[in-house]
């Protein structure tokens, strides 16, 4: 993904406190829980978000919400922000990927701002580990998994297998338990042993804690939608994402660079 937006053109003193804004779907308009998990013991950035208040995680849902995105990501810069995120996976993709690349640029006109989304983010962290060919964990309905297997062929990543769970509830997502989630990653993995690795999608899902499991146990690298939008955003921002302890894409000081 390249960006017309340079992160490293203003002139910062060293050492301030960078704040990263976050769209959010929920109403709340909470920080996602990852962030004080991969960067709550550092000093040098801050997250602020705020929600979009879908009613579901449908097509239906996000039409309802989808044309305040921009407006929300304009808040955020005048609240502070260097740099913004769509955290939602699904209501980024569901329209195809020229939809979600004009998202992102009408974004960073408004804004000026770096800005990206959460399926910029999940193909970004498969590029980034090298996977080509991918098992696919999701939340979603038929409907939505379909379209993400359209989205990410036309990012050129094939989906060897894609599996969901049907929830459409926004709050009933963040529930799921891991071991679920775990023993749905294997069943997609063990459906075809082509895949090069894994991706569990639906930002409301709980995932951070499953990836160095996950990775130990299938051998593959994992990626998932709320710590891939954290890496991604991130890296928007200037700022270095790594985080030890939660597998590959966290591991390694990485660069800044934004890929093309």
């Amino acid at each position: 993904m390249s960006s017309s937006i340079d992160p490293f053109s203003s002139n910062r003193a060293p050492g301030a406190v960078r704040t990263i804004g976050l769209v959010v779907p929920p109403a709340a308009g909470l920080v996602p829980p990852d962030a004080a998990q991969l960067y709550g013991t550092r000093n040098d950035v801050r997250f602020i978000a705020r929600g979009l208040g879908i009613p579901g995680i449908s097509p239906e849902g996000f039409d309802t919400v989808v044309d305040r995105i921009v407006a929300s990501a304009v808040e955020l810069r005048d609240a502070g922000a260097e740099a913004v995120s769509m955290m939602g996976t699904s209501l980024s993709f569901y329209r195809g990927l020229a939809f979600t690349d004009e998202l992102r640029d009408r974004m960073q006109q408004a804004t000026g701002l770096p800005c990206s989304t959460m399926s910029h983010a999940i193909v970004e962290s498969l590029r980034h580990l090298g996977v080509r060919r991918v098992a696919v964990a999701t939340a979603y309905i038929d409907t939505l998994n379909q379209r993400l297997v359209s989205y990410l062929k036309s990012c050129g990543i094939t989906v060897t297998h894609i599996e969901g769970l049907s929830i459409t509830d926004v709050e009933g997502v963040a529930q799921v338990p891991g071991e679920t989630l775990m023993a749905l990653a294997e069943r997609c993995v063990a459906a075809d042993r082509s895949a090069d690795g894994l991706l569990i999608s639906c930002g409301g899902l709980i995932t951070l804690d499953l990836h160095a499991p996950l990775e130990k146990k299938l051998g593959l690298p994992v990626t998932s939608s709320s710590p891939a939008g954290f890496w991604d955003v991130m890296r928007a921002a200037g700022i270095d994402p790594s985080a030890a302890g939660y597998g590959q894409l966290f591991t390694e000081r990485q660069p800044l660079d934004r890929a093309a």
